[in-house]
């Protein structure tokens, strides 16, 4: 599309309807009626999770009212590829339709993907993974950072932020949130915990039941714990620094790696100039 970073994302931020109407040049007066089984799920399609109740109750008002709003395919060679509709496509398969009302675009594929961004970060129903997901894609795609999309969608920065530090926690704990085991509340309060750390928690959240304040009490604990012991650590490592430089003094040769230090004793005259200072 050849975007240029704000202000071509911008033009995206819109009615949706618009949006293809101007981007894929549709005519949204010409439907066609095509063949489902060529039809290919949009690669870039950030939800990865649909009810099926809510599917087969879409399926339902197919039936009884038709499909009012037809999806929106590009034409690639003998196939079409989806652009928005898959809910609507899926209730179709549901009824057993062998085809579906859908608006076609010739335009060229390399739309596909932000378009799909956009349709989908407007929506309110995504979870946090999704979106997640759909944040970074968009950032990646029109090279612009955390503090140009906060404004682009009237998000603020600490949110973008938030949600994307979600998708450095585990692929199953993830998963678990993706299928709504674990809430955007509990999520939050993992980022940042050791992999070791996290599953342990996850696996409390899911078997005790924990809810967000409990949970962020033992993230706490764990965290004091962790500052205690890096605080230890580098108060030991302050002792061996001393001690070395006290030795190297009195004419001992000493090295030190990670928490072992070596007084290297050559003779065994160094050795009882050594019991000597010690004793």
């Amino acid at each position: 599309m050849g975007l240029n970073k704000n202000k071509g994302l911008s033009t995206l931020i819109g009615d949706v309807s618009e949006i293809y109407s101007k981007e894929l040049g549709l005519d949204k007066n010409q439907v066609s009626l095509i063949e489902i089984e060529k039809i290919i799920p949009n690669p870039f399609q950030p939800r990865k999770v649909f009810d099926q109740a809510a599917l087969n109750e879409l399926a339902n008002s197919i039936k009884e009212y038709g499909l009012i709003q037809p999806i929106i395919v590009l034409k690639k060679n003998d196939t079409f590829i989806l652009v928005a509709g898959e809910r609507r496509l899926r209730a179709t398969q549901i009824l057993g339709e062998k085809n579906i009302l859908a608006f076609v675009s010739d335009s060229d594929e390399t739309k596909l993907r932000e378009l799909a961004l956009i349709e989908n970060i407007q929506r309110e129903n995504l979870n946090p993974i999704e979106l997640a997901h759909s944040y970074k894609d968009l950032i990646e795609v029109h090279n612009i950072t955390q503090e140009n999309l906060a404004e682009l969608i009237y998000k603020s920065r600490t949110q973008i932020t938030n949600t994307l530090r979600l998708l450095n926690l585990d692929e199953k704990t993830q998963e678990l949130i993706i299928q709504g085991k674990i809430s955007q509340g509990h999520a939050k309060v993992l980022v940042g915990l050791n992999k070791k750390d996290e599953k342990m928690l996850v696996d409390s959240i899911i078997g005790q039941k924990l809810n967000v304040r409990d949970t962020e009490k033992i993230v706490q604990k764990i965290k004091n714990k962790e500052k205690i012991q890096e605080n230890e650590d580098i108060e030991f490592d302050n002792s061996m620094q001393n001690l070395k430089q006290i030795l190297n003094k009195i004419g001992f040769t000493c090295t030190n790696k990670k928490n072992n230090l070596t007084i290297h004793l050559e003779n065994i005259a160094k050795i009882k100039k050594l019991i000597k200072f010690f004793s």
